[in-house]
């Protein structure tokens, strides 16, 4: 019960620090727009080509359900839908809930039906995110190489992030084989019995989840889902620009994809408004782009992304007879 009050405060502090920054990005993305070009490129879109970013979007949405399945089955079997319905609820969460808490509704609905613990499988779809990250880094630093002129900001946040992908890349090869040396730590650290036994059981989850990687098979699979992942979420961008009038080069949409996962490790609001606007803004006007029409992009993608994100998810939720407690397990996110 004493700990309810201060995680209450975190909330708060999440909240506003989260709504602040929201708000700052977006005063300085909006600022000099000229809203009737802005509704020009809008209501002027080429439905049919949003209709088909919507449908590869859909394809990806699969993908990354097989190509977590991949690592949830290494101690258990899942079918495709199964794991699907979870990915679906996953990403309804995190366009509405704070903080990626997506990641929690996904956990315990791939938990509670299974005997995998909740520890387990949340390792397992943080490690995905966080393989993620390193590819995108890694494939726009190499992008970022033979690009003149490119985003300042871009281009020094990814030298850093780079050698950060790379320490978690080593940390993914390394980590799973200390499993002896933290157990070792944890027993001689002086607390009570049962607090000591709960930490080597966390510990030897959080190890067994990222070992899931260590299998040549699984490796080579994941790595070539990942690749066919963001392959069409490449393609669903110059797509999407393109039904605005826009033709955006693959190295580009790339480099777009690359901010916005940068950007959504930011405090955000659901479903990262202000962080979307700033980041689409700031990578595309570099490469000829107008300000009000990358604008218009950023509003758009958003937007289509809610709507698909709510045709596929709720219905997954719904599925999930027990979602209220899956909704419920999201809730201490902020107080990580």
């Amino acid at each position: 019960m004493g700990d309810t009050p201060r995680k209450d405060r975190r909330h708060i502090w999440y909240g506003l620090l989260s709504t602040a920054l929201a708000a700052v990005l977006l005063y300085y993305s909006l600022r000099g727009v000229e809203w009737a070009r802005v509704w020009s490129t809008i209501t002027h879109a080429r439905w049919q080509y949003l209709a088909a970013a919507c449908l590869i979007t859909c394809c990806s949405f699969f993908v990354r359900s097989y190509r977590w399945r991949i690592l949830l089955n290494t101690d258990a079997h899942f079918d495709v839908p199964t794991v699907f319905v979870a990915t679906m609820a996953g990403y309804l969460g995190n366009a509405f809930l704070p903080a990626r808490a997506g990641e929690f509704v996904r956990t315990y609905i791939i938990s509670s039906r299974s005997s995998l613990s909740k520890t387990y499988v949340l390792t397992t779809a943080l490690s995905e995110r966080m393989v993620d990250a390193i590819a995108l880094v890694l494939a726009s630093s190499v992008v970022l190489l033979g690009v003149n002129p490119k985003p300042a900001w871009l281009g020094d946040v990814s030298r850093t992030t780079a050698a950060i992908a790379g320490v978690g890349l080593l940390a993914i090869v390394i980590v799973p084989h200390t499993g002896d040396l933290v157990e070792r730590l944890l027993r001689r650290i002086p607390m009570p019995l049962g607090l000591r036994d709960r930490l080597v059981e966390l510990a030897a989850q959080i190890l067994l989840g990222l070992r899931t990687f260590h299998s040549p098979k699984r490796l080579a699979g994941f790595a070539f889902w990942t690749v066919v992942v963001w392959s069409l979420d490449c393609v669903t961008v110059m797509v999407g620009t393109h039904a605005l009038g826009m033709d955006l080069p693959f190295r580009v949409a790339l480099l777009l994809l690359a901010g916005l996962g940068l950007g959504s490790a930011l405090p955000s609001t659901p479903g990262y408004v202000g962080i979307y606007q700033f980041v689409t803004v700031s990578v595309l006007t570099p490469f000829g782009v107008s300000h009000d029409d990358a604008l218009a992009y950023s509003f758009v993608s958003q937007a289509l992304g809610y709507v698909m994100v709510l045709i596929l998810g709720l219905p997954a939720l719904y599925r999930a007879k027990d979602w209220r407690q899956a909704i419920e397990a999201a809730a201490p996110i902020p107080a990580k």
